[in-house]
C-alpha cells in the first residue's frame, strides 16, 4: 500500500503537471486544491526538490515547478523514491532485497515465484506511466 506521503506527492506532482510551463506554483494553492496539509506538503516538495524532480522560485512570482516535463516522471520514480521497494515480499525485491527468514528454499519457493510475477508486472506498469499519463486518464474519466 502507498504511503500517505507518495499519495500525496502524486497529487501535488500531478498538480505540477497540469500547470507545467506556466511558471511556479504557490505552495498554499497546491495544498488546497488536493487537500493536502501545508506543513506537510512542503517537506514532501523539499524531499521532490532534492531528488531533482522539482524546483522552486523565491520571492514575488515564485513557487514550485516541475524540472522534468510530465511526460518523464514516472510513477516507478516517485514510488519507489518515498516507499522503497516496489515488491510485496523482500526476497523478490530487486531494489531492497533481503533473504526471506521463513523460506525453506528460495529457489522453489512457489509463493516467491508468484509475488515476484506480480513485482514484474507492477514495475512494468508503473514504469511505464508518467504524470502526463495521470492527466490524460482523469481527462478520459470526466468524459464517461
Amino acid at each position: 500500500m502507498l504511503s500517505k506521503k507518495t499519495q500525496y506527492a502524486l497529487y501535488a506532482l500531478t498538480h505540477l503537471a497540469k500547470e507545467y510551463g506556466k511558471g511556479p506554483v504557490l505552495i498554499g494553492k497546491i495544498a488546497e486544491d488536493e487537500k493536502i496539509p501545508k506543513k506537510f506538503l512542503e517537506g514532501i516538495l523539499l524531499e521532490l526538490r532534492n531528488k531533482g524532480i522539482v524546483s522552486s522560485k523565491k520571492g514575488k512570482g515564485g513557487g514550485y515547478y516541475l524540472l522534468k516535463r510530465p511526460e518523464e516522471v514516472t510513477l516507478v520514480e516517485v514510488i519507489r523514491g518515498f516507499d522503497g521497494a516496489i515488491a510485496l515480499l523482500p526476497c523478490v525485491s530487486e531494489k531492497y532485497y533481503e533473504e526471506c527468514s521463513s523460506c525453506k528454499d528460495e529457489a522453489t519457493c512457489g509463493i516467491k515465484s508468484i509475488m515476484k510475477e506480480v513485482r514484474d508486472k507492477t514495475v512494468e506498469l508503473l514504469s511505464n506511466n508518467t504524470l502526463a499519463d495521470i492527466i490524460l486518464k482523469e481527462n478520459m474519466l470526466k468524459n464517461i
